[in-house]
């Protein structure tokens, strides 16, 4: 960065305003240094590959040229006020202006940062739920979030479709497929470990059980992610199974394909037409191996994009759910306990006003992890 004759103007304490304002007191250290190297690696002087990636950004440089004039009239603001008693308050004013349009850049600096490689637009969303440990009380578990999911879908206007439903004294797999450009930055929050306390309908002792269910939300890959050639795919129709009546026993409707380099194998048998089954069973195998694909990325930007997709959560208690005592917990923010749970689980205004927390708490560790990443390169 430049250096700056330190008359009134103290970079020190510039960032020390800029960090309380916008809530980076955590690595305030860190996020100085992270705009220091941005600054001295756009002058030419140092070098890294995650800071090229960063400056490859269009909107980077701009904002880096804004932040270098600032700078720059800075340094003759003060040249000028330590040679002129008489304007020192003058320059104090002017000196007050351009502090608050550096702490702006540099805002619009770090907003590009996390931004740079979001995965929120994404049209539509996968989600699955399975029961964790605890037997059939998991699996009634399981089949009561499916049960809240769909009445948060419903409130939102989502458009929803199941692709997977396995059904045998309560849940044992659900898979759905969300449609809306808004659905993973709604739902990306929701993947992990959901835990539930209460009394099952099946214990006559009244003890209290502790069970688990697990939800994964990934955002379905656009073609242009993954692309599937017909040369590794073994696709064969077959007899559907379960319960469907004669249409069971007499059409070859269910799908299966072996994806050949991986040998992952879909079934799918949701539908009654092998065309449709055949789409969805595509649909599943492009999501399974896009995952595959992103958890093998090493690059610097997929880390940040991992980040945003929350992947990181999958194993984590995130939420816990206590009947006997009318209560919410999610783990991962501050305060994070509501109660009124049977509303919760059956309205979906409660979930929004969650997921709407999370989102702002979750962006702001995002931003403070991409920074002490970014740091990490530059050793």
């Amino acid at each position: 960065m430049f250096p700056l004759k330190e008359c009134s103007f103290n970079i020190c304490q510039y960032y020390k305003n800029f960090l309380i304002t916008t809530n980076l007191l955590v690595t305030d250290e860190n996020v100085k240094k992270c705009l220091n190297h941005l600054m001295n690696a756009y002058q030419g002087n140092e070098k890294g590959a995650s800071v090229s990636e960063i400056l490859k950004l269009s909107e980077i440089p701009p904002l880096l040229n804004d932040k270098i004039k600032i700078i720059e009239n800075i340094k003759s603001l003060n040249d000028f006020a330590c040679e002129n008693e008489e304007m020192k308050d003058l320059a104090k004013e002017e000196e007050s202006t351009y502090m608050q349009q550096m702490s702006q850049v540099d805002e619009k600096i770090l907003d590009v940062i996390l931004q740079y490689g979001s995965v929120d637009n994404y049209d539509n969303v996968i989600m699955e739920i399975a029961p964790g440990v605890g037997g059939q009380e998991a699996m009634l578990f399981a089949k009561d979030l499916l049960a809240m999911y769909i009445s948060y879908f419903e409130h939102l206007g989502f458009t929803y479709e199941i692709l997977e439903l396995l059904e045998s004294g309560g849940l044992r797999k659900a898979t759905l497929l969300i449609t809306d450009s808004n659905a993973f930055k709604k739902l990306k929050y929701e993947s992990g470990v959901h835990r539930v306390q209460r009394i099952p309908a099946t214990e006559k002792s009244g003890r209290i059980h502790t069970s688990t269910a697990v939800v994964s939300v990934l955002p379905e890959p656009r073609d242009v992610d993954i692309k599937l050639e017909e040369k590794d795919l073994i696709i064969e129709s077959k007899r559907a199974s379960g319960a469907g009546g004669q249409h069971v026993n007499t059409t070859d409707s269910a799908i299966r394909i072996t994806h050949v380099p991986t040998g992952k194998i879909i079934t799918c048998q949701t539908s009654r037409s092998q065309i449709e089954n055949r789409k969805l069973a595509l649909r599943k195998l492009k999501t399974i191996l896009f995952e595959e694909q992103l958890d093998k990325q090493i690059s610097f930007i997929n880390k940040i994009r991992k980040k945003q997709m929350g992947t990181r959560l999958r194993n984590e208690k995130i939420r816990t759910y206590n009947f006997n005592q009318d209560r919410l917990t999610d783990h991962r923010i501050p305060n994070g306990t509501m109660y009124n749970l049977k509303e919760f689980m059956e309205k979906g205004e409660a979930l929004e006003v969650l997921e709407d927390r999370l989102h702002k708490d979750m962006q702001l560790k995002t931003r403070l992890e991409i920074i002490e990443e970014m740091i990490s390169q530059f050793k």
